[in-house]
């Protein structure tokens, strides 16, 4: 099978996607042959859209909006004929310890991590199951969301939370053979980690994962590609850990 007939003809909508690991996930499904459109919050669509190929589409779409999020996928729907391939990828952090971490953080984590996620989710999942055993969910967590992180608590538990949406999912959907699973990234050198992780708290990062450095999101990109191709259709329900040994 050649690389582009992996995924020829299945249309994706990648979540988050106008940077980092998103637009890392969009380039590489679209190498795999399929048809990308990607929602994120970015002002600018033509820099969005660079280096994906010829007929991408870019829809801006705050994923906690649930009528926004139906509009989107109807959208990639009616141009590209159906829906194979849903990645939620789309999410923020707001770090904080709890005693001084404020009730709007929290719902704002929350609701663009795991509620954005449940509302792609369920926009997409009557289309998914039109695509039977090509019907593909895969959701981004982290090893945050297995392993814990102070200062992270509404972090962590957004991407828990996706781990559960994950495995029920996979329970729901896999009587038309669409599989739902989730990729757990460790520290990934991204724009959200530089902002995050400086410092003497990056050196001791380094020293804590058994690679010795941090990932790419290429490296995400080809998990999520796997999980999207033919060869995992008999894997649903698990988390695939991207970490570098950090959390085994």
């Amino acid at each position: 099978m050649s690389e582009r007939a992996e995924l020829e003809g299945r249309a994706a909508l990648i979540t988050g996607a106008a940077q980092g690991i998103g637009l890392a996930i969009a380039v590489e499904l679209g190498r795999a042959g399929a048809r990308v459109a990607i929602c994120d919050l970015a002002a600018n669509a033509d820099q969005a859209l660079e280096g994906l190929p010829p007929g991408s589409a870019y829809h801006h779409c705050d994923v906690t909006d649930a009528a926004a999020v139906e509009r989107t996928v109807a959208s990639v729907v009616e141009r590209f004929g159906g829906l194979h391939l849903l990645v939620n990828n789309a999410g923020i952090a707001i770090d904080g310890l709890l005693l001084r971490f404020k009730a709007e953080q929290w719902e704002r984590v929350l609701g663009v991590n795991l509620t954005g996620a449940f509302n792609c989710c369920k926009a997409a999942a009557r289309h998914l199951l039109r695509a039977r055993d090509q019907g593909r969910v895969v959701n981004i967590s982290s090893v945050v969301g297995e392993a814990g992180n102070a200062g992270q608590a509404a972090y962590a538990a957004s991407k828990a939370g996706l781990i559960g949406l994950t495995r029920t999912l996979a329970l729901e959907l896999a009587g038309r053979g669409v599989t739902v699973n989730a990729v757990a990234p460790g520290f990934i050198a991204t724009q959200m980690t530089e902002e995050h992780v400086q410092g003497e708290r990056r050196q001791r990062l380094l020293g804590s994962i058994p690679l010795g450095r941090m990932g790419a999101p290429e490296e995400v990109a080809a998990a999520v590609r796997f999980l999207c191709s033919p060869a995992a259709a008999y894997i649903t329900g698990q988390v695939l850990r991207v970490n570098g040994g950090l959390y085994l």
